[in-house]
């Protein structure tokens, strides 16, 4: 039977960024469920030659962790006076240190190039939710390098596996440690007590209950805070007090290393991946959540941290927290209970299987539900990439897009504060965001916006553009095309009102489909 137009429109609203020319009729043809079996399992989805192109064009994304921190990272893997790695001169160095922006630049690429033209719409959407829901801030110092390794080591490898294998994960990346502080959580009296590393960080273990596990209103205290930074002191990555003499060792080793094919990649390796230093490791016994945390000494005082994360993995306070949160994402400012409580129960029942809970969250009736067809507001980012789907124009420079995200408050990867930007209608609806929407819709329906120009990040500066976005140079009159009123009605999934339909017909013709895009109708999914 084939799938009713409006709810295929609600799977690629609700699932994906919007639909372009030709989805909703091919949802109709294959079928609401063929889509989502397909959606929950997007490995069997090839991505189109267009994207790969554009991603492996994309050369720092394919950096990890580490070798972007030796390639464009301070010239910190040495010995106080020695020279530069690879012999370069201290304006080379600090040239390598400026050109840094690039990877946040090319992340911020890929990311809204994935966005935009892969198949794989809800594997995307949930790429976004739980970058979003373990959060780490681009402009916080070394996690500007790092913040294309971090959503490619910590987040996409997880977004359909096991909640328990995403926590570890984030838990034990130099971004996450590096922006919630843990790489410096030390005992107090401990021998590795010095410099940087003098004593007890809370910060991470406070952020690990609190929003990425238990919730708010979990059950834990602050005492069971100050036990879980102490369960996890030593916790951090090599070459950060990592203690057995690596990092004296570093800068000879490095100098050698260099020299040989495979150097770059062996120095990697050892100057910015988690390392866990017993030097720095509180011994002592610990209570958490009522339970008694035996302490250890030597390399199996780590086992201490891989046992609370179990703990709070598999918590029932867990299994409730990540549900509302996915189902507010997904369905609901204010999702039903009987939601929420369904898909905790698959995630206590599947050991926290991710996938498994969105076949629930899908398949509920409360998703389902008709009459909640094109109620959520959407966020900037979510609203800017639909309007760029339903627009389906060829987009080489991302640039316009990524600014009107940040001039509407929700620039990529530039939230500050841990708990990731609301997706809320009551933290994105105003007067001041409606009328930059409106502004951005009718340039883009004119074909104003400068999207298939050659991206050029050389003179990009990221903190300016996420802090003081400057409207795009737009494409002059004479050679804009504007996007077809017609074909966005169609693409859109007909969605419009007759009253809208009526403002739009009356129009001029450059302003037919900006006003479509920035109608009520379309600002909602």
């Amino acid at each position: 039977m084939a799938t009713d137009p409006a709810l295929a429109r609600h799977l690629m609203d609700r699932l994906g960024y919007g639909p372009r020319s030709g989805d909703i009729a091919q949802i109709q043809k294959d079928g609401a469920d063929r889509w989502l079996d397909r959606q929950l399992t997007p490995e069997t989805l090839p991505l189109p030659a267009v994207l790969t192109a554009r991603l492996n064009a994309l050369t720092t994304t394919k950096l990890n962790a580490a070798e972007a921190f030796v390639t464009y990272g301070p010239p910190s893997v040495r010995q106080p006076g020695e020279p530069p790695l690879g012999g370069q001169n201290p304006e080379a160095a600090k040239a390598v240190v400026q050109n840094g922006r690039l990877l946040a630049a090319e992340a911020i690429d890929a990311r809204i190039s994935r966005a935009l033209m892969s198949p794989r719409q809800l594997e995307e959407r949930l790429v976004e939710f739980w970058f979003n829901h373990f959060n780490v801030f681009v402009n916080k110092g070394l996690d500007r390098l790092w913040i294309a390794a971090y959503e490619n080591e910590a987040i996409r490898p997880h977004v359909f596996g096991k909640f328990r294998d995403l926590l570890t994960a984030t838990a034990k990346h130099p971004a996450m440690l590096f922006y919630l502080d843990n790489w410096q959580n030390t005992a107090p009296d401990s021998p590795g007590a010095r410099g940087n590393f003098k004593g007890l960080n809370e910060n991470y273990a406070r952020e690990l209950m609190e929003l990425h596990t238990l919730g708010v209103n979990g059950g834990y205290s602050q005492d069971d805070v100050v036990a879980l930074a102490r369960i996890l002191t030593g916790w951090g990555y090599g070459g950060a007090g990592a203690g057995g003499g690596q990092q004296r060792q570093l800068g000879p080793i490095a100098r050698r290393m260099l020299d040989q094919p495979d150097g770059l990649h062996r120095l990697a390796r050892m100057a910015r991946t988690f390392h866990f230093n017993p030097d720095r490791h509180d011994t002592g016994d610990k209570t958490l959540l009522g339970r008694i945390i035996k302490g250890r000494s030597g390399d199996s005082g780590i086992d201490e941290g891989e046992q609370a994360l179990d703990m709070l993995a598999r918590a029932p306070a867990t299994a409730k927290h990540i549900s509302f949160k996915l189902a507010q994402f997904f369905v609901a400012d204010e999702p039903s209970p009987a939601l929420v409580d369904a898909m905790a129960k698959t995630f206590h029942d599947t050991d926290g299987d991710i996938r498994a809970v969105m076949k629930t969250l899908v398949k509920h009736p409360s998703f389902r539900d008709p009459a909640a067809f094109g109620t959520r507001f959407k966020t900037p980012y979510h609203y800017v990439l639909s309007a760029a789907r339903a627009a389906d124009v060829p987009v080489r420079n991302v640039k316009p897009l990524f600014g009107t995200m940040a001039a509407l408050g929700q620039p990529l990867y530039a939230c500050q504060t841990p708990d990731g930007f609301k997706c809320t209608e009551a933290a994105w609806l105003n007067a001041d965001s409606m009328t930059r929407r409106i502004s951005f819709a009718i340039a883009l329906g004119a074909g104003r916006l400068p999207l298939d120009l050659d991206p050029d990040f050389k003179g990009l500066r990221l903190r300016q553009l996420q802090q003081r976005p400057e409207p795009p140079t737009p494409v002059p009159a004479e050679a804009a095309i504007p996007i077809s009123a017609d074909k966005l009605i169609a693409a859109a999934g007909r969605r419009f009102s007759a009253n809208t339909l009526a403002v739009v017909n009356e129009a001029a013709p450059t302003l037919k489909s900006g006003l479509l895009l920035g109608s009520p109708e379309f600002m909602r999914c």
